[in-house]
């Protein structure tokens, strides 16, 4: 989520083009996931949506490693994992997808 952090497969990151969102965007993201830290999450995505004046979501969850919600590995996390979903069918509810 790092600025500059682009490359030949990802022209720009999603932070890069966060503030230009027309539609809101549901993000549940893993506390303890070491390739994305929760410092960026918190401060540089919600600081870079706000421009966009969208309703997006942003959910961290404080103990999940990376793959929290991937049943078939061993960083599964079921608790973490269910509210995810839920509020993920929530969120398209609410937002008509």
């Amino acid at each position: 989520m790092v600025r500059g952090t682009a490359g030949d497969l990802q022209p720009k990151c999603r932070i890069d083009v966060a503030a230009e969102l027309e539609a809101p965007v549901p993000g549940l993201h893993s506390g303890a996931d070491t390739g994305i830290p929760v410092a960026d999450v918190e401060k540089n995505m919600r600081e870079a949506l706000k421009p966009a004046a969208s309703p997006s979501e942003l959910v961290v969850y404080p103990d999940a490693p990376h793959g929290f919600q991937a049943d078939y590995r061993p960083s599964y996390q079921p608790d973490a994992a269910m509210d995810g979903w839920k509020r993920l069918l929530a969120w398209f509810t609410r937002n008509g997808v």
